[in-house]
């Protein structure tokens, strides 16, 4: 008020009274951006206050919502008493009777691994799959029809503890596939095989420790894949696969080629929807070997090439043994393999399901540390050797020998390599990275 009669005093402009003006409108506009402040602070507040409000509420739900399903489950646990005849009384009375008591509900069942032997060739590989004909299809019926498991465990395998050592695909077939099971003490395994399929056999069952996994405590699979020797016969040669023979230097070079699959590499390149920087694409390859050629009883040659490894991914080893033969063919080199192995994507061959065939698991820790405690046998399945031998030769070669013979997938799928670029692929975005950590479904997704 005093600095207002002072400027009204004034009937010319004073330097003083310009000045006292200046800080009188200052003084103004900093008084309206305080309060400014003051008001969006007070309703930044009040919102504070409202989320903190709703945070509590939906907390409080969510705990309410646990406690019911506490609830339930402990309903679930609590054994319930039923008076047998009332019950029976009523059921009477409604024309109905009460099922006999089924002995095998009560049957004591423990921790065990089975050998399993089958060929792949009608099969859409070995999981079950609702509405396909597959391997674990075939086992578990004939489990459920003598009493190995109950129908609940039929319907959840993992109430049975049920596991597969690999999961082989549509076509593979298996000579030693090792499951882990809950199974009765008192077995009659020749019973059993009678319900099976021929081309399913089930030759051997071991106890073993409660905490066994067929699949966690494997630490190496091996596999083999048959194939007749026409298929490495240079690509610029006409060769017929009845006559053809594979010789020394050529087999050699594919012994050279095969070896450069050894020791730890990153196979994206060789499955399907893996990024080069996912830890998972690495995998450590022990031995990739050849036998010498044989013939077959339809005069066909063929080789058998064997792969020993940790674990194997969804298509790799038949996606390795196709670039081995384009490379050996001459249909592209050893520097495609190179960058295979790589950060690059390149489009390679894929070589027929029907000659790939899971030959071992492995269990060598387990059985240096459980095989000779005096309770377990260890897993080498010694006794079974001969049995195992017989179907291999009768039921898995024999089908790749004869389908072979007159169907010539080989020859046809050789045809098709020259369409390969071997080359950077355009067609497609590489996957997206997965921030150094994997799906355990992805994981050990074997053949």
């Amino acid at each position: 008020m005093l600095f207002k009669h002072i400027l009204s005093s004034y009937t010319k402009p004073h330097p003083l009274a310009v000045r006292l003006k200046t800080l009188l409108l200052n003084e103004s506009k900093y008084c309206h951006r305080y309060k400014s402040f003051a008001a969006a602070m007070s309703e930044a507040l009040d919102k504070l206050e409202l989320d903190n409000a709703a945070k509590k509420a939906a907390k409080a739900v969510e705990d309410e919502a646990v406690k019911d399903t506490n609830r339930i489950k402990r309903n679930l646990k609590r054994k319930k008493w039923v008076d047998w005849k009332t019950q029976d009384d009523e059921e009477a009375a409604n024309g109905t009777k009460r099922a006999p008591f089924d002995p095998a509900d009560r049957i004591k069942r423990k921790k065990s691994a089975i050998l399993l032997s089958y060929c792949g060739a009608n099969y859409y590989g070995m999981q079950r799959n609702p509405g396909m004909q597959t391997i674990e299809e075939e086992l578990f019926k004939a489990m459920l029809k003598h009493k190995w498991i109950t129908e609940d465990s039929y319907d959840q395998a993992q109430i049975a503890c049920f596991q597969r050592a690999a999961r082989t695909d549509k076509g593979v077939s298996a000579a030693r596939q090792i499951c882990s099971v809950k199974l009765p003490e008192e077995l009659d395994l020749e019973a059993f095989n009678a319900d099976l399929p021929e081309q399913i056999r089930l030759f051997g069952v071991e106890r073993v420790t409660k905490g066994f996994n067929a699949k966690d405590q494997c630490n190496a699979r091996t596999y083999t894949y048959t194939l007749p020797t026409v298929a490495f016969a240079p690509c610029e040669a006409e060769s017929e696969q009845e006559t053809f023979r594979i010789g020394t230097e050529l087999l050699e070079k594919v012994k050279e080629t095969l070896k450069l699959y050894e020791g730890t590499k990153n196979f994206h390149n060789f499955t399907s929807k893996k990024n080069f920087l996912d830890p998972s694409a690495k995998r450590f390859i022990m031995s990739f070997t050849s036998s010498e050629p044989f013939q077959s009883p339809h005069g066909v040659e063929f080789v058998t090439l064997k792969v020993k490894g940790q674990s194997f991914m969804l298509h790799q080893i038949r996606k390795m043994v196709g670039l081995a033969i384009a490379i050996v063919r001459g249909n592209t080199t050893a520097i495609t393999l190179e960058r295979a192995l790589t950060e690059e994507r390149l489009d390679l061959p894929m070589a027929p399901g029907l000659g790939l065939v899971l030959d071992t698991v492995h269990y060598e820790r387990y059985n240096e540390r459980y095989g000779k405690d005096g309770i377990h046998n260890p897993l080498t399945w010694e006794a079974q050797e001969t049995q195992v031998q017989d179907f291999v030769e009768r039921q898995i070669f024999s089908q790749i020998y004869k389908t072979e013979a007159e169907q010539r997938n080989m020859l046809d799928w050789i045809g098709t390599l020259h369409y390969h670029s071997y080359d950077t692929r355009k067609d497609e975005p590489p996957p997206a990275p997965v921030g150094g950590k994997s799906s355990k479904a992805d994981d050990d997704n074997d053949e």
